[in-house]
């Protein structure tokens, strides 16, 4: 076993050497990364362009799949092929065609979903495979080739169409922001309920009806409220969770409007968010990063109503005392004290709170520049881990974890409004456009998403996290969270962010 260990370790390191070798060489692709991990952890190493979602990008695209059968020479003709196509292929070629490349398909067998799922994503009008069976993905054509170049350049010179898969994501990425919110809005919360899923998709369907002036989504979302507006329903059960505390804050926007009833309802939340423990952590919560939204969305939006200023010095404190605990020297956060991992959507939660406490601020606060500060070290550590393609990884700094729409999302309208509203340079709005166009490009026509990060509690593990299951179809908390990126995306272009 040991010696089993040292030899894949050899084989993983010569790899990845060659790699940034070839990725060294001029044109691409240029990026290495990865498409998923082995069960000790080891990344399944790529090499990659970035333009699997622009829209401008000319090129057709070639995924080159090598190892699928365990044999190293598979994986030598693979890297072979990357090479060649770098180096020696004919310019009239290297016009044409853009290369992403798995040299060694080393999966494990209970993993059937990373392969299928990175070739997917790399938008490709071809996949050429170097040895091995190859599960086809739908609506693209595949070779299989014996490792010459000759034959590969053959092949090149003879395809000319864009696959139906590469034509339906080049369709998801160019919508425009407000035509993915309308359809996101109709279709969630699937499931109202008061905890902070529905009442993100609801705060921002009214957000969407005023901007669209739509009265028929204003009306959706006061009918799905109704029974928790007209005292049918109470806002809380016997165990109080912050979950649920965050289910208030469509009330609390309700209320800002002039809505004396939503002003009630938000107000039982009030002393509930800002309760704290002995140790600090919140009294509802967990203790984990999710919480810093939780809370901080509730006190936060509170503090714009008159008589209730006090709410954001509440909020600010819980993200200092929150950060103190929980953010990595690389400026990342780790989900818990006990959960050793930077979580994808447990950053968007950080990155929320922070977000929806500056953006309540007065511009004079005594706790504004420490939150900022904040703000920027996260940011720029975000940004660094940003996948070839624009999306966040469901471990942000692991380039083998699944590439996570809800960490995208959130992620980016967090660096969206930074932008907007000044608190970051717009050296990142090309992050942010990148990350727009992955985000839409796991929306489908109907609503439906890929690649949701089910609901997940802190673990002991980074495995735990990576082995977290990915939801692909319609989901609440995955359509709440695109539906908000839609809406920032819509308000940072319209203030000339393009």
């Amino acid at each position: 076993m040991l010696a089993a260990l040292i030899v894949a370790a050899a084989v993983a390191g010569s790899l990845e050497a060659d790699l940034k070798a070839v990725a060294a060489l001029s044109g691409e692709p240029a990026i290495v990364a990865a498409a998923g991990v082995t069960r000790d952890e080891s990344p399944i190493l790529t090499i990659e362009n970035a333009d699997a979602f622009n829209p401008g990008a000319g090129k057709r695209r070639l995924v080159i799949l090598g190892g699928l059968d365990g044999d190293q020479k598979s994986a030598d003709a693979a890297l072979a092929a990357v090479r060649w196509f770098k180096t020696r292929a004919p310019a009239a070629i290297r016009r044409e065609w853009t290369v992403s490349a798995l040299p060694l398909a080393r999966f494990d067998s209970e993993d059937k979903l990373s392969l299928a799922r990175w070739v997917t994503f790399q938008a490709p009008d071809l996949v050429v495979t170097t040895g091995g069976a190859w599960d086809a993905v739908k609506g693209v054509p595949y070779k299989t080739l014996d490792g010459a170049a000759a034959d590969l350049q053959k092949v090149l010179s003879t395809t000319t169409a864009r696959s139906p898969l590469h034509e339906e994501l080049i369709a998801r990425v160019t919508r425009e922001p407000l035509a993915i919110a309308k359809l996101l809005a109709r279709r969630y919360p699937e499931t109202p309920g008061i905890s902070y899923i529905p009442a993100t998709a609801w705060t921002q369907t009214l957000h969407l009806a005023s901007v669209a002036g739509d009265d028929a989504l204003r009306q959706k979302v006061r009918e799905q409220i109704q029974p928790w507006m007209s005292g049918e329903k109470k806002l809380f059960g016997d165990r109080i969770q912050l979950t649920a505390v965050a289910g208030t804050i469509v009330f609390a926007d309700l209320a800002a409007a002039g809505d004396p009833t939503a002003a009630r309802l938000a107000d039982q939340a009030l002393p509930l968010a800002a309760a704290r423990k002995a140790n600090g952590s919140a009294e509802y919560g967990q203790g984990w990063t999710d919480d810093m939204f939780m809370a901080a969305s509730v006190l936060a939006r509170a503090s714009l109503r008159p008589d209730h200023r006090a709410e954001v010095d509440a909020a600010a404190q819980l993200l200092i005392d929150y950060t103190k605990r929980l953010q990595q020297p690389s400026g990342l956060f780790n989900h818990a004290t006990d959960g050793p991992a930077a979580w994808g959507r447990g950053n968007g939660f950080a990155a929320f709170g922070l977000m929806e406490t500056l953006t309540a601020m007065p511009a004079q606060h005594v706790s504004r520049g420490e939150l900022i500060a904040i703000v920027r070290r996260h940011m720029a550590a975000v940004k660094t881990n940003q996948s070839p393609d624009g999306s966040w990884r469901q471990i942000i700094d692991q380039p083998g974890a699944y590439r996570e729409e809800t960490a995208t999302a959130m992620l980016m309208t967090a660096m969206a409004r930074g932008i907007r509203l000044g608190w970051l340079d717009r050296s990142y709005l090309p992050v942010v456009q990148r990350a727009w166009r992955a985000l839409a490009a796991h929306v489908a026509d109907d609503g439906t998403l890929v690649d949701v990060c089910s609901g997940t509690g802190a673990g002991p593990t980074r495995r735990y996290y990576f082995d977290r299951p990915a939801v692909t179809g319609a989901d609440d908390r995955g359509g709440a969270m695109a539906l908000l990126a839609a809406m920032e995306m819509f308000e940072l272009m319209k203030s000339g962010g393009r």
